[in-house]
């Protein structure tokens, strides 16, 4: 199936385009940009009113995808001084008005690996300069009525996303295919142990943390129960399963598809657990209401629960050995978004 680019990707080509025609007042139609792991993307732009330019939203086949077919637009501007890039909200894009997210309160809900890429295809026209970046979507203000952001606190339009700068289709059968794929290879290299984890951020942290080099690490998506249940099919023995609290706390309320459409229960979990560690109704309260897992992370940590991680982690590894009939050894650890780990089960 045919891939993407992400909006991250798209602003980072239309920035870059409009840094060539403010140096060099060159009118190009096509830029290169790359990602933070130096992969190169080719991206068709054009030159727009006011000195924008754009670059149109492809999604590939993931037919999900609300942005799909949008224009990103991008202007840079030189300012005095040196070294620093600012960032600037145009119509269509968000600003983060609730803390809890990995953008400051009143910045534009730009995430931090689009503001890298945008970064390295200025720098490669203007090296040292200061620069304002302005990101405009229009009719991103409507789409992001259907997606989470209003959830989330981000108002007035459209997160500019992405990790690895690439959108990846979400044909369901197509990925259940691969991912039975993957474990016949992995078990074909005589591998019994496995490591589980949801996407390309949770396998550097599980790699990292547990000194994994071998091929022994999947990616599961949204689709955890059904790599459980091919890897009791093929013989695994042992399993686990590592990821930031927002995927596992769905998992330790029972939950094995945990895309947004299909489930949540973060909040349930997390609370129910705290209540039973005796937390008070307050501390309860507090963290039910908190925007984002990060957020009650630090609600709870600065309440002095935060052994309630290792409960919740012993949930989850109970909850997966249900899904095998306890067929697999499964032991779990939850981390924060730097790959801490914040909790775990390992039963010896």
């Amino acid at each position: 199936m045919r891939t993407g680019f992400t909006t991250g990707t798209c602003a980072a080509g239309a920035a870059k385009a409009s840094a060539i025609f403010l140096r060099f007042g060159e009118v190009v139609s096509s830029v290169n940009v790359k990602n933070l792991e130096g992969r190169e993307f080719v991206l068709n732009v054009s030159r727009e009113d006011e000195n924008f330019f754009s670059v149109i939203k492809d999604s590939g086949d993931d037919k999900g995808d609300v942005t799909n077919g949008l224009k990103i637009f991008a202007r840079v501007e030189l300012l005095e001084g040196q070294d620093e890039i600012f960032f600037e909200r145009g119509e269509g894009v968000g600003v983060v008005s609730l803390p809890g997210l990995k953008i400051p309160v009143g910045e534009p809900a730009i995430n931090p690996v689009p503001r890298k890429m945008i970064e390295l295809a200025i720098r490669e026209i203007f090296p040292r300069s200061s620069v304002r970046v302005i990101v405009k979507i229009p009719g991103g203000e409507e789409v992001a009525k259907k997606t989470f952001n209003p959830r989330l606190g981000i108002k007035g339009g459209l997160s500019i996303l992405g990790t690895s700068g690439i959108v990846k289709p979400t044909n369901e059968q197509a990925l259940l295919d691969s991912l039975s794929l993957e474990l016949n290879m992995i078990r074909a290299l005589n591998f019994r142990e496995l490591y589980i984890t949801f996407g390309g951020t949770g396998e550097k942290f599980t790699r990292k943390i547990f000194e994994v080099k071998s091929r022994n690490v999947i990616q599961a998506g949204n689709y955890i129960g059904h790599v459980l249940d091919e890897a009791l099919r093929l013989g695994f023995t042992r399993a686990v399963v590592c990821r930031h609290s927002g995927k596992l706390l769905k998992v330790a309320g029972g939950s094995f598809n945990t895309h947004s459409k299909v489930s949540d229960g973060r909040r349930e979990a997390l609370c129910t657990h705290l209540a039973l560690a005796g937390a008070g109704r307050d501390l309860v309260r507090k963290v039910y209401t908190a925007n984002t897992s990060s957020e009650a992370a630090k609600i709870i940590s600065e309440n002095n629960f935060g052994f309630v991680w290792d409960n919740l982690a012993e949930a989850v590894a109970l909850k997966c050995r249900e899904r095998t009939s306890f067929g697999m050894k499964i032991d779990a650890a939850i981390i924060d978004e730097d790959g801490k780990i914040l909790g775990s089960f390992y039963d010896e």
